[in-house]
């Protein structure tokens, strides 16, 4: 695949096996599902080989770095800034369904101004700088392409970020499982979104 070299590539985790569709955020035990690894290989296939894959530690991250990295001849490197939002902890081991009995209101304001939540221990704006910059840092000192694996939030808001978007914005327009979105780096001002695939792409088209 032949890309920019300053490019840099932005990839969810694969599907998670998560029978009791519980809050997950930073808990561990939750692997990829058949489908989440299924996902992570053809997603490889649209990624520069002998990249870096950068990956959060959390397991779902790391399974889906490997495969990318077994699959483009590069090396995985872990960096804790890339982890879930904060946020999820506090929710953590929740099933979905009860989230709003649990959290009364929570889920809502979530939904809807994700960039004022006084209730979260992290706020996305810290999130935002954590994984942008994290990227950044990165991407300054590669002299080729870089694979970012994360979570949807960390890479929604390290997008936003990037490219000089509002925060408000998080909830439109989210990377799917196993989808990786292209920014060029830019010297000064935003970055530019190059475009982005997903492994279940019509899916994808038709939620946007």
């Amino acid at each position: 695949m032949r890309v920019a070299a300053d490019s840099i590539f932005l990839v969810r985790h694969g599907e998670v096996r998560n029978p009791d569709h519980v809050v997950y955020a930073n808990l561990p035990g939750f692997p990829l599902s058949a489908a989440g690894r299924r996902q992570a290989a053809e997603v490889a296939d649209h990624l520069p080989h002998g990249a870096t894959v950068v990956t959060s530690p959390l397991d779902r991250a790391v399974e889906t770095a490997q495969i990318i990295a077994n699959r483009t001849d590069g090396g995985v490197a872990i960096d804790g800034a890339l982890t879930e939002w904060a946020l999820g902890s506090r929710w953590a081991g929740c099933v979905w369904e009860q989230l709003e009995a649990s959290f009364p209101g929570e889920l809502t304001a979530y939904l809807e101004h994700p960039e004022h939540l006084p209730f979260s221990p992290e706020p996305l704006a810290d999130l935002a700088r954590r994984v942008g910059g994290a990227i950044r840092s990165r991407r300054d000192v590669s002299d080729s392409p870089v694979i970012f694996v994360s979570h949807q939030d960390p890479i929604q808001a390290a997008r936003l970020f990037l490219t000089g978007r509002p925060l408000a914005g998080l909830n439109r327009d989210k990377p799917a499982h196993a989808e990786a979105i292209e920014l060029v780096a830019a010297a000064t001002g935003p970055w530019i979104e190059r475009g982005s695939w997903a492994p279940d792409q019509y899916e994808v088209e038709s939620r946007k």
